[in-house]
């Protein structure tokens, strides 16, 4: 078995001797790039930001930025990364290194006060300016008015402020750091990172690596995968370990066999058949985001509402669906939208709908010696859909009560209503008695009024420190008056 490393600012690095469960991290700063900070550990304040060679959406290479502090560090054996440091071109001797054009439009424009956070928003800004397609008819020179040819999200550049939707900042203040990524240009033809785009993407490495009894692994196919698990249904099985990498961090979780799942080619398809599409598990959402291009409208909708850039680069619908969360952004749209799951083992596969894989709280029909290989959506999608997400920040916050809507209306009559719910119940679950009262009757304010009041007793909504069970159950029926009043009078006609 080759010997587990990560290229880092193109130098090979050995693994050993850190643990299994070592992030990257910890990986990092150990071998002193001490640019990456650990903040909150969890995923949410980027701190912790570097770049990844994955596969390419528009080209051969996307350099992605993640979350160092969630990523086992053997999960990224034979991979490439950039940290900070790896940004600037080294000087001759004696020189000093020559800034990249992030790093210095962040320094002139007054982007860094203590700096703590700014080499993961440096990080997280040059995964932005490398995104194929950010320039396109757009780049110029940088004007003093920073709105200028943009949006409320957009500069005149096309840099998409989302993209930063993960990382914090406790003391600058974001508009010079708006300001500074709003006035990047398009990389030069020498940029060697700009370049490597051009490239193919570094293949998965097969990783059988074991320290201190507990052992991190990759293998090669599903089929080896199924039988992994056959033999070891106690294994754990990690994607983008958004999920997973919390558990190590804050719980101090430690487990004996690991198995990486999110480069398996079984699991990293997405294709449309004549009656659905199917979307791999380990296609990771920001992949979907892309890919689909809005062919799925209510996916659409929820990508820019489900955590941030950095855990959408990351994260999976597989992973998502897999722990069985009552409060998983995704399943209430994937109710909404009649999902099925495919569920693989070591002697073949199974369709189960989502409406019947949740049986209790995180507890699913999946067995330990099965994974979940695919989610399928029927065709063709129903033309009136939304997703409605409750929470008490706009973006990269856990849901109080999420709803997904899909409605078919012919001549002003409901034919169809599939009503997806999260947050009110010990699992994501559908609002079959809304669904009964709207369907066969007018979309009208007196029907959705009505239907309205039932939607406020679906589930069994509890109190937290998220919201109170008054106030989920108010904000189910005001979900329905909301789409309501924002369907189009051309759709119920």
């Amino acid at each position: 078995m080759v010997e587990a490393r990560i290229t880092v600012n193109g130098k090979e690095t050995p693994l050993s001797p850190s643990a299994p469960h070592t992030t990257v991290l910890d990986f990092l700063r150990e071998r002193g790039l001490t640019g990456t900070k650990e903040g909150c550990a969890e995923g949410e304040c980027g701190a912790c930001s570097i770049l990844v060679a994955r596969p390419g959406v528009d080209k051969p290479t996307d350099w992605v930025a993640v979350n160092a502090c969630l990523v086992p560090a053997a999960a990224l054996d034979g991979q490439e990364v950039i940290t900070s440091e790896g940004l600037a071109t080294p000087g001759e001797a004696g020189e000093a290194p020559t800034l990249h054009p992030v790093q210095q439009e962040m320094a002139v424009r007054g982007g860094s006060q203590c700096g703590y956070c700014t080499p993961g928003f440096i990080c997280s800004m040059a995964s932005e300016y490398y995104r194929p397609g950010r320039c396109a008819q757009t780049c110029g020179e940088p004007s003093d008015d920073s709105h200028a040819e943009g949006d409320a999200e957009h500069g005149p550049n096309g840099f998409d402020l989302h993209s930063l939707s993960g990382n914090l900042c406790r003391c600058t203040g974001y508009r010079p750091i708006r300001d500074a990524a709003y006035a990047v240009g398009e990389p030069t033809e020498d940029d060697p990172l700009a370049q490597r785009r051009d490239e193919p993407a570094p293949e998965p490495a097969v990783t059988d690596y074991t320290q201190d009894g507990r052992t991190f692994v990759r293998p090669a196919t599903l089929a080896e995968v199924t039988q992994l698990l056959r033999e070891q249904p106690k294994a754990v099985l990690v994607a983008g370990s958004t999920d997973y990498g919390v558990e190590v961090n804050i719980r101090s979780r430690r487990d004996d066999l690991v198995v990486a799942i999110d480069r398996l080619p079984e699991l990293r398809e997405l294709k449309f058949e004549a009656d659905y599409v199917e979307i791999g598990a380990a296609v990771t959402l920001t992949e979907i985001e892309r890919r689909l291009d809005g062919s799925v409208p209510l996916l659409a909708e929820l990508f820019p509402q489900f955590a941030s850039r950095l855990i959408r680069n990351s994260g999976t619908l597989g992973g998502n669906l897999g722990t069985g969360s009552p409060i998983g952004d995704s399943p209430p749209v994937l109710l909404a939208l009649e999902a099925s799951l495919v569920l693989a083992d070591a002697d073949g596969e199974r369709v189960v709908p989502l409406a019947d894989y949740f049986t209790g709280y995180r507890q699913t029909v999946r067995r330990p010696d099965e994974l979940i290989r695919a989610v399928r959506i029927p065709l063709p999608l129903s033309p009136v859909t939304a997703f409605h997400k409750i929470a008490k920040r706009r973006f990269d916050d856990i849901s109080s009560v999420a709803v997904g809507f899909a409605l078919e209306i012919q001549d002003g009559i409901v034919t169809k209503a599939r009503i997806g719910l999260g947050g009110v119940a010990a699992t994501p679950i559908r609002a079959l008695t809304t669904e009964a009262a709207l369907e066969g009757k007018p979309w009208s304010a007196e029907t959705v009024e009505a239907a309205a009041q039932l939607l406020q007793a679906e589930g069994t909504p509890m109190n937290d420190h998220r919201a109170s069970a008054e106030y989920r159950s108010a904000m189910l029926g005001q979900s329905l008056l909301k789409l309501f009043a924002e369907t189009p009078e051309a759709v119920s006609s």
